[in-house]
């Protein structure tokens, strides 16, 4: 029997009853499908996970203060041990790898504008803090150096907090703010970022000058943090030895002693969530994995069945002429039509399901070689559970098929 024949014979098969073999294929439609989604769902969110925590920066380095204790009798206290003005001086003077660094000050404040009042973060920073932190200015300017030197009122506000106050975001641009008892001119509007890798709306922000922010705001020369961008991501940990070795340097800290400050790598951030997010994908695909198997003996059990019913049809085909792998080939191939016709069902409600979540907002990402890797699996699940029912049929002897009733 040719190949065109064998499948010509399998596929009139079979259509003879369509239900029952659509019903065959249901268990390796929702293992196919299944595995494809849960794929999906876990490469969309590591993707947003990813898309998130790269907006916060590119190349990102991350400086915070570690908190020291002090003993003053039988009382131990905690305090940040802040960074000053000299410390960022001395890094931009002395550091190979920087494309842009910021120092930042923090605070929550109440801020009153024409059409309301809100708690909004407020952001003392360095003209290069949009640089670091890939920031884009939508609408007016961001304050420059010299804004620094003078130490003017102006601010920069987020979409979200300009909306607050001014009830339309393109209302802010040039209006007055209150923060406190200070009033700061809108200068500009950031261009829209959502929600960050914590959930929190970056949006909701009021950035001004640094040097304004610690003389007017603060009344303080400690500094919460330091951002810096690096200019390669290959240079990353290069930057942050160096980084370590210049802040120590101007801390005055003794060899040995342990750092007063911790350095965040935004590359590490992304690996360890892109690890987290890679183990669930996988622990997701092996349970959706677990229905390919039992669609796997669900076509066993209807070819066992096909084989009982089909018993004189096989004496006939052997009494004619017909070798036991002919048979043997027959079966084995209706059982993995079966299991890819199934797969290619998989696949079209896999891809339905992917995009009636992404349309509700759920990132999901197919990937191809997923695809391929299910169907495969699909094929060789009809190999693996059909080959017992074809085996059957094969050793059947002909003269007692033939008396089969």
């Amino acid at each position: 029997m040719n190949i065109l024949q064998l499948l010509h014979t399998c596929f009139r098969s079979i259509m003879r009853n369509r239900m029952r073999s659509l019903l065959t294929s249901l268990g390796v439609i929702i293992g196919v499908g299944s595995v494809i989604i849960m794929v999906a769902l876990g490469e969309g969110s590591q993707a947003a996970i990813e898309e998130r925590i790269t907006a916060m920066g590119t190349n990102l380095l991350q400086i915070t203060p570690r908190r020291g204790t002090t003993r003053s009798g039988q009382q131990v206290s905690a305090r940040a041990n802040a960074f000053t003005k000299n410390d960022i001086e001395k890094l931009r003077d002395e550091s190979s790898f920087a494309a842009a660094i910021s120092g930042v000050v923090q605070s929550n404040a109440n801020v009153f504008g024409t059409q309301g009042n809100a708690q909004v973060p407020v952001q003392g920073v360095d003209p290069d803090f949009i640089i670091a932190r890939n920031w884009k200015v939508e609408a007016g300017y961001f304050f420059d150096e010299e804004d620094m030197w003078l130490r003017n009122r102006v601010a920069v506000l987020g979409k979200t907090t300009a909306k607050n106050l001014f009830a339309r975001e393109d209302y802010a641009l040039g209006e007055q703010i209150r923060i406190g008892n200070i009033y700061f001119t809108v200068i500009g509007l950031l261009e829209s970022k959502g929600a960050n890798f914590g959930g929190n709306d970056q949006d909701d922000i009021i950035m001004i000058p640094l040097d304004t922010a610690i003389t007017r705001l603060a009344n303080t020369r400690n500094i919460n943090q330091i951002v810096m961008s690096v200019i390669s991501k290959e240079y990353m940990e290069a930057a942050q030895k160096e980084t370590e070795y210049i802040l120590r340097e101007s801390r005055n800290l003794a060899e040995g002693a342990a750092s007063d400050f911790s350095i965040m790598n935004q590359a590490d951030m992304i690996d360890m969530a892109s690890a987290t997010s890679r183990t669930l994908t996988t622990l997701l695909a092996a349970i959706a994995g677990v229905s390919l198997l039992v669609g796997g003996i669900g076509i066993m059990n209807i070819m066992l069945v096909s084989v009982t019913e089909r018993t004189r049809e096989i004496g006939i085909r052997m009494a004619v002429g017909g070798r036991k792998r002919d048979i043997l080939f027959q079966f084995l191939t209706e059982s993995v039509i079966l299991s890819i016709m199934g797969g290619i069902l998989g696949i079209g409600l896999a891809f339905l399901v992917c995009r009636l979540m992404t349309a509700a907002g759920i990132p999901t990402l197919v990937n191809p070689l997923v695809i391929f890797i299910a169907t495969l699996f699909a094929a060789l699940v009809g190999v693996i559970f059909g080959y017992y029912p074809a085996l059957k049929a094969a050793r059947l002897y002909p003269i007692d098929a033939l008396r089969y009733e």
